[in-house]
């Protein structure tokens, strides 16, 4: 009931304690009308303060001035009414007043310069300083561009005052002086304190964070625009607020080769078309929105479907056409009051920058939206060499195809579909040529090369089968020796598909050695009739070294001495032929067969040599584009032999060949994966996190079939992300794990251990009740677990989480489960360890009166050790004793029973010391403090500073150098008594 005034200021309090949003402001206009029945100047001041900051952080700030006004009646017939805070407020905002009249199109440029002038006269005559003042002119002129430098200086070379805006929101405002001007480097340069976290407010580090995306994409700055749209976006989502900083993220997606991310963003915040008590601010979303719609209708996807306001479906080009049209009239309705082209000039640059990036900025999530899209690069990367020039003369451009193929250039696939292209068009009629062949030929060949492309992308039964059609058609054609050499490839065409897929056993599928043998037979009659090319002959020899070298990596445990002798002999067959005949791409082949069997019986020495000859074969016989897969072997080698540095060296060669040959069958993804381990080796956390979210964003595109795999990277780069110190980029990435539809495919360990990550790294951000959330899905998905010792690490962190989210009841759920767990499975250390934790928790939320719950707590922590020492069961106990201990001190000092409490920590000081060196630091802060309870609680100062000299003298002995230090800080401070 909101029947008195008490009542009613009760309720604003909780009201305050909500998140900003709908129920916020409902419920804030619904204790206006409350507050209004009481002749109460604080009460009803309050309340319309309350409503006033509601709309300014739910999208409404232009019913602000309405609110105001209502304040300023107040005022100005009760000051005396109003509380410290209430007062304060009230000069506070005029400025939040000014920024709604000046963001609302609809109020006439006079009536905001009058405005200005209130706020002048007001803050004159309550004696404060005019900088805000001067800020407010230079944000109007930087809205219609009249004097804009001058007002800026006006307002830049004043000091800040008491009623300035908050350091980081001024330090962004004058950063986005200098972006208007095209000075990047500047504008970065004046953010740096904001963006590194030296400065903040609610809303900051993150406005900055998106104001800075486009300049840090201008200036290479790739590494902090990742980080910047990741950890800035997790805020923004879906906050009416930060409407303004969602469109600038979602342009941010569209002109770094993002789009797929770009139209995830547009459906996660799709309720915020709805959004319009904020015109500006709804400008610069539509405008963000407009850059991705153009970005994919230009690219051809105007026929997509996309999210956009509720109530109807849209696609590309009809959100295009809607947001167009209101945003011109937006920014027409801004020009019109201010008198100037300068908002819709502003709009028409954001609109013509083209994509800052040649190819994709990976920013290590996963984006699940259109999948058509994030197949290839939105954009093409700059050629790096000179490529195959195509030949008009369809005959000259088979046999250049064919040449091409005999050299295993990658050109050759290009000529190919260019080949299959111009055979399927209408009218096409097959040359008659000797050199070229007749037509049933060309099916043959071009049925082999779809077969091939199929084998790559993993579709083996589709290659299988079209490596037997291809056969067939040669065979009608009579060409034996081609049929042959086809169909002896069908033999290893599934050797790589998964055991799970092929209804293999573990170990994967065998090679066929009847099949193979009666192929090298039959190769060899036809060798001796002239109906087998020497590359054909080859390539039935390499298929069955393939399948040698496969037999003896997939073998279950050592290679039997059958499977290791074939291998010998099949590969040197190989590699002998190769050289009598003259083909050094094929020795080549066969020596990295070798070198990679070296190295997995860890022979890393010989495998290392041998592919090093191999590069320098490659390079002699002018043959540089197979150096990509031996160069990537090498770098797995070099990684093996810990010498990180080398290998990271060696792969950054390997991908940089495979992209100046146009390599695409090159197995970047894990290359890229194998980088990102051999960086983290050597301390480049930033090479890792560039490399293992370009091997997430190269999985992502093999599909669904790669989904384990894109997840196991994201795992690995937020753990890389969390040891730099960026716990909110790897919260994001491993939110886009989960979240994805496809989380559902993922093994359920990976899926546990994804769900742990994230709910501990909500914990660092501090976001206590969704990392419970996260805690309590992953104790359900553990419970049935036959090790239930993870159904207790997990219930444990659940009730703490809980707890830290002020969910007490809820904590106590949870902790019931852990102790059931830890019936089950006893995680000793860790249970007790929890209720200490606890213990601490309810002193920190109930102070004194939470004492008691507390003890109980840690009496309970006593009894699983004592209950664990009965079982014969091992567990810390020095460290649950002394913790025990120590914790009780603490809870009892907070209840000021100071004499037990120092007594309890000169207990824990000889539990601990029993842990021997690995005890030595907490000891040391028992020791600190027994002194500050015994020097400040208890004024005993004489007796503190000779406990803590001897504590000192016993720090440096061990080797304690900091521990030293903090004690002789407090030492000094007590003798300066």
């Amino acid at each position: 009931m909101l029947d008195t005034p008490d009542a009613v200021m009760a309720a604003l309090r909780d009201n305050d304690a909500r998140p900003y949003g709908r129920t916020r402001t409902v419920t804030a206009e619904e204790l206006v009308d409350a507050a209004e029945q009481f002749d109460d100047t604080g009460v009803r001041s309050m309340a319309l303060l309350e409503l006033m900051e509601a709309y300014e952080y739910d999208g409404e700030r232009s019913k602000s001035p309405v609110v105001f006004a209502r304040i300023l009646r107040l005022w100005d017939t009760d000051p005396d009414g109003f509380g410290d805070w209430a007062r304060q407020q009230v000069f506070w905002r005029f400025k939040w007043v000014a920024d709604a009249l000046k963001d609302t199109p609809d109020v006439p440029l006079a009536a905001i310069r009058r405005w200005h002038t209130e706020l002048r006269d007001r803050y004159r005559t309550a004696g404060h300083d005019l900088q805000p003042y001067y800020a407010q002119r230079y944000h109007l002129a930087a809205q219609t561009g009249l004097d804009t430098q001058d007002a800026y200086e006006l307002w830049a070379a004043r000091p800040r005052s008491e009623l300035s805006d908050c350091h980081a929101c001024e330090t962004r405002a004058r950063a986005r002086h200098f972006l208007a001007a095209g000075d990047d480097a500047r504008a970065l340069e004046v953010l740096a304190p904001v963006l590194d976290g030296r400065s903040g407010c609610e809303q900051e580090p993150y406005l900055s964070q998106a104001t800075a995306l486009l300049a840090q994409l201008r200036q290479g700055r790739l590494d902090e625009a990742r980080s910047g749209h990741l950890s800035g976006y997790r805020y923004a989502r879906g906050k009416a607020s930060m409407l303004h900083a969602v469109g600038l993220h979602i342009e941010f997606c569209a002109l770094s080769g993002n789009e797929p991310r770009g139209l995830e963003l547009l459906a996660e915040n799709r309720d915020l078309f709805a959004v319009t008590g904020e015109p500006a601010s709804r400008l610069d979303f539509l405008t963000g929105v407009e850059v991705l719609a153009a970005q994919l209708a230009r690219a051809g996807h105007g026929g997509l479907t996309v999210s956009g306001p509720a109530g109807t479906g849209w696609t590309v080009d009809t959100l295009l056409a809607h947001v167009r049209t209101e945003a011109d009239a937006l920014a027409a309705r801004f020009d019109t009051r201010n008198g100037t082209d300068a908002v819709g000039a502003r709009r028409r640059a954001r609109l013509a920058v083209e994509p800052l990036l040649a190819e994709p900025l990976a920013l290590g999530v996963r984006a699940a939206a259109a999948p058509e899209l994030s197949t290839a690069p939105a954009t093409v990367p700059a050629p790096r060499r000179a490529v195959e020039p195509e030949p008009e003369d369809f005959t000259a451009l088979v046999l250049r195809a064919r040449e091409l193929e005999l050299l295993g250039h990658p050109d050759a696939d290009r000529l190919w579909k260019r080949i299959a292209e111009r055979a399927e068009a209408a009218g096409f009629v097959h040359p008659e040529s000797a050199e070229l062949g007749g037509p049933e030929r060309l099916r043959a060949e071009l049925a082999e090369q779809r077969a091939h492309e199929a084998i790559q992308r993993d579709a083996y039964a589709e290659g299988k089968a079209g490596l037997l059609a291809a056969a067939e058609l040669f065979e009608q054609a009579g060409l034996p020796g081609p049929a042959l050499m086809v169909r002896t490839r069908t033999l290893i065409a599934d050797l790589d598909e998964s055991g799970a897929d092929s209804g293999e056993e573990q170990g994967g599928k065998r090679a066929d050695w009847v099949a193979l043998d009666a192929a090298l037979a039959r190769a060899e009659e036809l060798r001796a009739e002239g109906e087998l090319t020497d590359d054909d002959y080859l390539i039935v020899l390499q298929t069955r070294a393939y399948a040698a070298h496969h037999d003896l990596v997939e073998a279950p445990s050592e290679p039997s001495p059958e499977v290791a002798e074939r291998f010998e002999a099949v590969v040197g067959a190989y590699r002998q032929a190769a050289v009598r005949l003259g083909s050094e791409r094929r020795a080549a082949t066969s020596r990295q067969y070798t070198a990679d069997a070296a190295a997995r019986q860890g022979r890393l020495a010989e495998a290392e040599a041998e592919l090093r000859e191999v590069l320098a074969q490659l390079d002699a016989a002018e043959l540089p584009w197979h150096t990509p897969r031996v160069l990537g072997l090498l770098g797995q080698v070099l990684l093996q032999s810990h010498e990180p540095g080398q290998a990271v060296e060696v792969f950054h060669r390997a991908l940089a060949e495979a992209v100046r040959w146009g390599d695409d069958s090159y197995p970047y993804a894990p290359t890229y994966m194998m980088l990102g381990h051999s960086c983290l080796r050597t301390g480049d956390l930033g090479g890792a996190v560039r490399a293992l979210s370009e091997a997430a964003a190269r999985y992502d595109r093999k599909g669904a079939e790669a989904v384990e795999e894109a997840a196991q990277v994201r795992l690995q780069l937020a753990d890389v992300l969390r040891d730099t110190g960026r716990a909110a980029d790897a919260v994001a990435v491993l939110e886009s794990v989960l979240g994805d539809a496809s989380a559902a495919r993922l093994d359920v360990r990976m899926l546990a251990q994804a769900r742990l990550d994230l709910a501990r790294g909500l914990g660092e951000l501090e976001e206590y009740r969704d990392a419970a959330e996260e805690y309590l899905r992953l104790a359900d998905l553990v419970a049935d677990w036959e090790e239930q010792e993870t159904h207790t690490m997990v219930a444990c962190e659940a009730t703490l989480a809980l707890a830290q989210a002020d969910r007490w009841d809820a904590a106590e759920a949870a902790l019931t489960r852990a102790r059931e767990a830890h019936g089950k499975a006893p995680q000793v250390d860790q249970l007790a360890a929890t209720l200490r934790e606890l213990a601490r928790l309810a002193m920190r939320a109930q102070g004194a009166e939470g004492l008691d719950a507390a003890l109980a707590l840690l009496a309970e922590a006593d009894a699983v050790g004592e209950a664990a020492e009965q079982r014969g069961e091992e567990y810390n106990s020095w460290y649950l004793r002394g913790g025990s201990h120590y914790e009780r001190a603490r809870s009892l000092a907070v209840a000021e029973r100071h004499e037990e409490a120092l007594a309890e920590v000169e207990r824990a000081i000889p539990e601990y010391r029993a842990g021997g060196e690995r005890a030595e630091s907490p000891a040391a802060e028992c020791l600190r403090l027994a002194a500050l309870i015994e020097g400040s609680d208890l004024g005993r100062t004489e007796a503190a500073v000779a406990r803590l000299t001897a504590g000192i003298a016993h720090c440096e002995e061990v080797g304690l150098s900091e521990a030293a230090q903090v004690l002789a800080e407090l030492r000094e401070r007590f003798a300066d008594r």
